[in-house]
């Protein structure tokens, strides 16, 4: 679906009615499995990453996996970031604090604050979702993540 970009001189046609969006997907099917897949941002974050690939502009979701004993690696971005746990127990450096987490647990990683995660157990994967305002930041041309 082709999204229209508007400029300041577009205002004067906001609409007056709303309509219904006509997205051209709106389910991702399977997606810890799916062919919908980019191994090499797995590889790149030196952990595993699903992106949920549906057409939302303001809030992205991924999938998010920890083996046992590995960690992802310190960084911070401007976006806000909700973490839910979804199998595993571990822990979560945020700017200094060390916050512990299991599945059932959500929490919270503010804007810009340096922060990684754990897996803390021997044998047990991690596996967590993401939901983050990245799509929105970068529609706006202000997201920025950094690496340390």
């Amino acid at each position: 679906m082709e999204r229209a970009l508007f400029a300041s001189g577009d205002f004067g046609k906001v609409s007056a009615q709303l309509q219904a969006e006509q997205c051209d997907h709106l389910l991702h099917a399977d997606v810890l499995n799916s062919a919908i897949r980019d191994d090499a941002f797995s590889e790149e974050r030196k952990h595993l990453v699903r992106v949920v690939d549906v057409p939302s502009r303001t809030l992205s979701m991924t999938l998010g996996g920890l083996n046992p004993g590995q960690a992802t690696r310190l960084h911070r971005h401007n976006y806000e970031t909700i973490i839910y746990v979804i199998s595993g127990q571990g822990a979560s450096q945020i700017e200094g604090r060390e916050v512990s987490w299991r599945a059932g647990d959500a929490f919270y990683i503010p804007t810009w604050a340096w922060h990684r995660h754990m897996n803390r157990s021997e044998s047990e994967r991690v596996l967590y979702i993401a939901c983050e305002n990245a799509p929105m930041l970068q529609n706006l041309g202000i997201a920025l993540r950094e690496e340390a």
